[in-house]
């Protein structure tokens, strides 16, 4: 009988790095697909820091924790290799949630068709979770108009560039929060952003009202940190925050202090939090909103690939660290 390898979560997260600890490699015998069901090879594996809530002991988040002894939970993308299904051929390109596995035996729930002639790295870093964020918070919650200002952090991460670059697009003044240098550059100089922010140099209250002279419109928040102060307090008027991530925050016991809400009132603010497991239903209508800002060479990407499924359980450090440059992927 022919095995695959799977990994498992076998303990929670308590503060700090995440590491082999957490997980169990695990082999697994290749399951006979039944009536129904199809058989799909994973080539390629995305991680997101949304997989920090997913590993949390948190009953009451936007989704259920995934269970000590499971395999832990992702998406991905990869090909049939065995049917019984009348909607899905063996040859068929997939993608939805996988999980952390060379294989995953389904009927279909959860997975789509990729049809789209386009390297597995591009599906997953546009098309995939990132794309419908950036384009979901953006444009449900952020309401951007032309000759506005937004300001994105972790403008260099999958979701983040594509929201400066879908902002740009649409005429807006676009300044991103990165964490290096090189960052800044790329997406000044590649993405046509119109400034950035290194969250790790000094004076960030004066780089960012330099930045933003006529205050700031709308804020799309991935991560949290000092640099959320200092963009709150230059919010003009009947701004809109959309609250996507905060890693920041992620791998503390405690979580720093948020803005004070005055400002809400003063300013009346609208900020939102938001998930995409309430819009799964809206995915058709946002790949056909952002479709066509990729298909005029208006969205570009970057990928930062790991290698091997097992690279997954130190992988996530990166996101925690600023190391990663793009969407993060791991090839299995």
């Amino acid at each position: 009988m022919t095995t695959y390898t799977a990994i498992n979560l076998i303990a929670r997260p308590t503060g700090g790095p995440i590491g082999p600890d957490l997980f169990e490699v695990v082999q697994k015998e290749l399951p006979s697909v039944g009536e129904g069901q199809f058989l799909v090879k994973q080539n390629h594996m995305s991680l997101d820091p949304a997989m920090f809530g997913w590993m949390s002991p948190d009953t009451e988040s936007y989704i259920p924790p995934v269970e000590l002894g499971d395999v832990m939970r992702s998406s991905g993308i990869g090909e049939v290799v065995d049917s019984k299904h009348p909607d899905f051929q063996v040859g068929d390109r997939v993608m939805g949630m996988m999980g952390w596995t060379e294989y995953r035996l389904t009927n279909g729930v959860g997975l789509n068709k990729v049809t789209a002639p386009l390297p597995d790295e591009a599906i997953l870093s546009v098309f995939a979770l990132p794309g419908l964020t950036a384009t979901q918070g953006l444009y449900s919650i952020g309401k951007p108009k032309k000759g506005e200002t937004l300001v994105v952090s972790g403008a260099a991460g999958s979701v983040g560039s594509i929201v400066g670059q879908l902002a740009k697009a649409d005429g807006l003044t676009v300044i991103g929060v990165v964490g290096s240098d090189e960052k800044a550059d790329w997406i000044i100089n590649e993405l046509g952003f119109d400034g950035a922010v290194n969250y790790k140099s000094e004076n960030l209250a004066e780089q960012l009202a330099e930045l933003t002279p006529r205050g700031i419109d709308v804020y799309f928040e991935n991560t949290g940190g000092p640099i959320q102060h200092h963009v709150f307090e230059r919010m003009n008027a009947h701004g809109r925050i959309a609250v996507c991530g905060l890693i920041a925050d992620y791998p503390k016991q405690t979580p720093d202090l948020a803005p004070n809400w005055i400002p809400i009132i003063k300013k009346r603010l609208t900020i939102q939090g938001f998930t995409m497991p309430d819009h799964f239903g809206e995915i058709p209508a946002l790949l056909e909103k952002l479709t066509p800002y990729v298909m005029q060479g208006k969205i570009k990407h970057r990928a930062h690939v790991l290698n091997g499924l097992e690279s997954a359980m130190t992988g996530l450090n990166l996101f925690f660290t600023g190391q990663n440059k793009g969407k993060l992927i791991v090839k299995i």
